[in-house]
């Protein structure tokens, strides 16, 4: 089993994976004020919630999309484990050619993501991947990465419709019963939720065009399971995708 480390800039997921199942997926609140040691304890108590003896952990890897903490992360595994983890970043083995302007400004959880959906599911497809921000990368028919969309997530938007505007309170984030609302909050979680759905359905219109075929779609992150439902589009939602992804990564690049 590998300890694989997904860093986003609102929480850390952190799974235990191997080529048989996935053991468990946890998440801790991403906080830059925190040090190598406060991780370690929560990787550990993490480790002990789930049962892992500590010794069949072979490996582990990290995605990150929040560089100051990169080190911060590795220490703690290191503390908790004994094993420094790969860091997936420029110069990693990937298997996949990524067709962009710069690639090494792609987000490391888009490549994660892309390789994991390249390995499962029929090309060319597209990874929807709903968190602080909600992004869509694409992989054509020939198994490149060209490209994608990132937009703003779902509380992102939610808490910037709150904060600027004085008579809009503070929702929690669920999916109404109609679409036309009859109070304020209903209105709010209306407007958030079917406007998200219609925004990924008409984006997802527009990169079939694009690539002159329907793409597969795969869907991860938290809040894809109360989107992916309500769209036209036939989306698979895998929670495990990017820890899936880590695993073949630290395959193809452990010594």
């Amino acid at each position: 089993m590998i300890l694989a480390i997904d860093m986003g800039n609102t929480n850390t997921v952190i799974g235990g994976i191997d080529e048989e199942r996935t053991y468990f997926i946890e998440r801790v609140t991403t906080d830059q004020g925190r040090t190598d040691t406060e991780y370690a304890v929560s990787f550990k108590n993490i480790l002990e919630m789930n049962q892992i003896d500590i010794g069949s952990i072979e490996g582990a890897i990290l995605s990150s999309v929040v560089p100051p903490l990169n080190s911060t992360i590795m220490s703690a595994v290191t503390k908790v484990t004994g094993i420094s983890p790969l860091l997936v970043g420029s110069g990693m083995k990937t298997g996949m050619n990524i067709i962009m302007d710069n690639p090494k400004t792609v987000g490391s959880d888009q490549i994660v993501d892309a390789v994991a959906a390249s390995h499962e599911h029929p090309l060319p497809l597209v990874v929807i991947d709903m968190g602080t921000a909600t992004t869509l990368c694409t992989v054509d028919k020939k198994g490149n990465y060209i490209g994608g969309v990132i937009l703003p997530g779902l509380k992102v938007s939610l808490n910037s419709l709150s904060s600027k505007t004085a008579q809009l309170p503070y929702i929690s984030l669920e999916v109404p019963g109609h679409v036309i609302g009859k109070n304020t909050i209903d209105c709010m979680r209306s407007g958030i939720i079917y406007g998200n759905v219609d925004m990924i359905d008409g984006i997802l219109d527009r990169m079939a065009l694009e690539l002159g075929e329907e793409p597969t779609i795969i869907a991860t992150g938290g809040l894809a399971k109360f989107i992916t439902p309500l769209c036209r589009h036939r989306i698979i939602v895998d929670d495990a995708l990017l820890l899936k992804g880590l695993l073949i990564l630290y395959r193809k690049n452990a010594q």
